[in-house]
């Protein structure tokens, strides 16, 4: 079983090549050592193997990298791929006995967990759970998300060929449309309520970047530190009715608009050239707005809707 220590102090010894920052880890008596999001020193002596993830994403991406066999249990809104959504299911709104009985060797969460339930996960390490906390809220920060997913269940290497491919489709994605001469401008709201959009540094405007959109949002300030969701309004979103050339909505948990109806019934968006050119675009938030590798499919959806010719064969 592996085992986790926390500890005060750590030492950088380097970092994997395809990572954008610096992935905090070191050899530890043969282990290796990271921080995690939660601000916690790790110390991994040697794999997972029965492993919990109380976030969707965790879960995708573990299998993603092929530890998919390490997985015995996820979060109630893990569907994706297939097979976990065959797992048992956990909810850290309940009672963590549940997972206790479980008998995990690692329960892999997301700082917003800690922050909203701090007590459930205190009985989790109570009874002597190791509990890791990992999110990317930046692009930049994928990478040593992934790699670090990696170390806890030797998949280094898996993650690594697969970080090169996510990269090079990205690329391939943004220079198909890089030569087009007259740049969409582009809304994405994330949230109905408010009409919020989505923070500068969030996977959404990214996407946007590398499809060569022009984001009318781009300088839109975040709800709270950290968050991916910013505020926006409609006051100020009808203000540039006249130059959306197209209308994004994320449909997910947050935002439940469905058709071109739904938006046209709110007072004054019938002005919006997007709606009024029928260029509006509903896109799953869990391929745009979730730090996976199927991101790349959103980023090329967006990216064909708004330069179909590019990808015209």
């Amino acid at each position: 079983m592996g085992k986790i220590a926390f500890i005060v102090g750590v030492s950088l010894l380097g970092l994997f090549s395809c990572a954008k920052q610096e992935n905090q880890q070191v050899q530890d008596r043969g282990g290796i050592s990271f921080i995690d999001d939660d601000g916690n020193a790790i110390t991994l002596e040697k794999p997972f193997q029965r492993i919990i993830a109380l976030y969707s994403a965790h879960t995708e991406n573990l299998f993603s990298i092929g530890a998919g066999p390490f997985v015995i249990g996820g979060h109630k809104t893990c569907t994706y791929p297939a097979q976990a959504d065959l797992l048992p299911k956990f909810d850290y709104t309940g009672d963590p006995e549940y997972i206790i009985a479980a008998g995990p060797d690692l329960v892999l969460i997301r700082p917003f967990i800690r922050r909203s339930h701090p007590n459930y996960l205190a009985e989790l390490e109570k009874a002597g759970i190791p509990v890791v906390s990992l999110y990317p809220e930046r692009i930049a920060e994928f990478d040593e998300y992934m790699l670090k997913l990696a170390l806890l269940t030797g998949k280094e290497k898996e993650a690594q060929e697969k970080l090169v491919a996510f990269h090079d489709t990205l690329r391939r994605i943004s220079s198909a449309t890089a030569g087009m001469d007259d740049k969409k401008t582009v809304f994405f709201e994330s949230t109905a309520a408010e009409n919020r959009t989505v923070s500068p540094s969030s996977l959404p405007a990214y996407a946007i970047t590398v499809a060569n959109g022009i984001n009318i949002a781009a300088a839109a300030e975040p709800v709270s530190r950290g968050s991916s969701i910013a505020l926006y309004g409609a006051e100020k979103l009808l203000e540039h009715a006249d130059t959306i050339d197209v209308y994004i909505v994320q449909q997910g948990a947050m935002n439940r608009a469905k058709t071109m109806e739904d938006l046209r019934k709110r007072p004054g968006f019938s002005t919006i050239k997007a709606l009024r050119e029928n260029k509006v675009l509903f896109i799953d938030e869990k391929i745009i707005s979730s730090p996976t590798f199927r991101y790349t499919e959103g980023v090329k959806q967006i990216a064909a809707f708004l330069y179909p010719e590019a990808f015209t064969q």
